[in-house]
C-alpha cells in the first residue's frame, strides 16, 4: 500500500479528518438489517439463517480486530486503517453483484466484518495517540459521535435506496461511500508512527491485557452491551414490520426512519452519558445502565405488540437507555490500559465486544424460530434473553470493581 503522507495537522483537524471518513465507512454497516423483512420474503429464508448472516458480521470483526487493532502498536494506524476500509468496499461490492441467497449474503458480510475490525477502533487509535489523558473520554465520545450518526443514518440511507433504485442499489452506495473514505484519510491525514510508547514483550501477547482487572471489566460490559445493540439493530426493523403487520396499522412512521431516529437518539445518549460519567462517577453510570437495559429487553417483546405506535415508543427508549453507558465503556478501556498496550487492550475490548454483537442477533433468530416464529410470545422471549445476558454482565462487572479515569468524580 503506497505510503501516502499527508502533511502536519492540527489536533483538530486531525480529528474532524478522521471523523467524516467514519461517516462514510459506517454509512453501510446496517444495510443488511434494514434490509432483512425483504430478503427474508424474496430468499425463502428462515429467523436463524436472517440471524445467522447479521451476526457474521460481528464474529468476522470479533476474529479480525485483535490481530488489526493490536497491529497499531507497531504499524502506522494509518496504513491499517486504509486496509480496512478497502476490504470494507469490497465487501458491499460483492453484496451489490452476487448476493441471492444465504450463503453469498453471509460471505459478503464477513468481508464487511473484517473491513470493520480495521477501520471502527483503528480510527480510534489515530486519535488516542494524539490526546492526554484528561482528553480521552471526550475525544472517544467525539469519535463515538460520528460512528452514531452514520449507523444510525444507515437504515435511512438503506430504506431510500430500496425504495427508489432497489436493494442493490443500497449496497453500491455504501461501496462509493467507503471509497470517498479511504481516499479523505489517504490524502488528508498524516502517518504517523505505530508506536507512541515502549513496548515489552511480543505485540500479541495479550495476557497483560486479560490481567488488567480495570479494562477486563469494561471489556466484559462492553461484550453484553454490544450484544443487545446489535440485537435491536438486527432485528428492530423486522419487529416494527411485524408489529404493522399484525395490529393491521399502517406506519406512520417507516420502520427504517424509526429505527434510525433510535440511533441519532442513541448517539446523543451515549454523549451525553460519557459527560454523566465524568460527573457522576464511570461505574455508577454503566451499573445503573445496564440494570435499565435488562428491565427494558424484559418488556419489550410482549408489550411492543400493543400497537405501533407504542412499538416504536418503546424501541426509541430502549435504544437511548442501551447508548447511554456506550462511550463511558470504550473510554474506561482506552484509560486502563497499561502503557504500550492500548492498541492490544482496545483489541480485546472490540473482541469480546463484537463476539456479544455475533451472539446476539443470531440468538435472536433462533429464539424466535424454536417459539414458532414471530409472535407476541416468541419475540417476548426473544428480548428476554438480551435481559439475562445484560443481568449477567452487571454482575461481572460488579465483581471486577474497575477504576474510574483522570477527571472523572471519584467513589463512582
Amino acid at each position: 500500500m503506497p505510503p501516502f503522507a499527508a502533511g502536519p495537522v492540527s489536533p483538530r483537524r486531525l480529528v474532524a479528518i478522521v471523523c467524516a471518513a467514519q461517516v462514510l465507512a459506517q454509512i453501510g454497516a446496517y444495510a443488511w438489517p434494514a434490509l432483512v423483512p425483504g430478503r427474508m420474503e424474496a430468499w425463502g429464508i428462515d429467523n436463524a439463517d436472517a440471524g445467522w448472516i447479521t451476526g457474521l458480521f460481528y464474529l468476522a470483526y470479533a476474529v479480525a480486530v485483535p490481530v488489526l487493532v493490536t497491529l497499531t502498536d507497531r504499524v502506522d494506524p494509518k496504513r491499517v486503517y486504509l486496509f480496512g476500509v478497502a476490504v470494507t468496499v469490497v465487501g458491499h461490492l460483492v453484496f451489490a453483484t452476487i448476493a441471492d441467497g444465504f450463503w453469498s449474503a453471509a460471505f459478503a458480510r464477513v468481508l464487511a466484518g473484517v473491513g470493520w475490525a480495521g477501520t471502527y477502533m483503528t480510527g480510534l487509535k489515530l486519535l488516542a495517540d494524539r490526546v492526554d489523558d484528561r482528553l480521552m473520554s471526550r475525544a472517544v465520545a467525539g469519535h463515538a459521535l460520528s460512528i452514531g450518526l452514520a449507523g444510525a443514518a444507515s437504515f435511512l440511507f438503506a430504506g431510500v435506496l430500496d425504495d427508489l433504485f432497489g436493494w442493490r442499489s443500497v449496497f453500491w452506495g455504501s461501496a462509493a461511500c467507503a471509497a470517498a473514505a479511504w481516499l479523505t484519510v489517504a490524502l488528508a491525514a498524516p502517518a504517523q508512527p505505530g508506536r507512541s510508547e515502549p513496548l515489552a514483550g511480543r505485540l500479541f501477547d495479550f495476557m497483560p491485557v486479560l490481567r488488567n482487572r480495570s479494562a477486563m471489566a469494561y471489556a466484559i460490559a462492553y461484550c453484553v452491551h454490544t450484544w443487545e445493540m446489535n440485537t435491536l439493530r438486527g432485528w428492530g426493523v423486522a419487529f416494527l414490520v411485524w408489529v404493522a403487520a399484525t395490529t393491521g396499522e399502517e406506519p406512520w412512521l417507516p420502520a427504517t426512519a424509526a429505527i434510525t431516529l433510535v440511533g441519532l437518539a442513541g448517539t446523543w445518549a451515549s454523549v451525553a452519558g460519557n459527560e454523566a460519567s465524568i460527573r457522576l462517577g464511570r461505574q455508577r453510570l454503566v451499573r445503573a445502565a445496564m440494570l435499565a437495559s435488562a428491565v427494558c429487553a424484559a418488556g419489550i417483546g410482549f408489550l411492543g405488540p400493543v400497537s405501533y405506535s407504542v412499538a416504536v415508543a418503546l424501541v426509541l427508549v430502549y435504544g437511548v437507555v442501551i447508548w447511554l453507558d456506550s462511550s463511558s465503556l470504550t473510554a474506561g478501556a482506552a484509560g486502563s490500559a497499561l502503557p504500550g498496550r492500548r492498541g492490544a487492550t482496545l483489541a480485546v475490548h472490540s473482541m469480546l465486544g463484537y463476539a456479544g454483537g455475533f451472539a446476539g442477533p443470531l440468538i435472536m433468530g433462533v429464539v424466535l424460530d424454536l417459539a414458532g416464529g414471530m409472535s407476541t410470545q416468541g419475540w417476548g422471549l426473544a428480548f428476554l434473553h438480551v435481559a439475562a445476558a445484560m443481568l449477567v454482565g452487571r454482575v461481572a462487572f460488579a465483581m471486577l470493581r474497575p477504576r474510574a479515569l483522570p477527571g472523572d468524580r471519584p467513589g463512582g
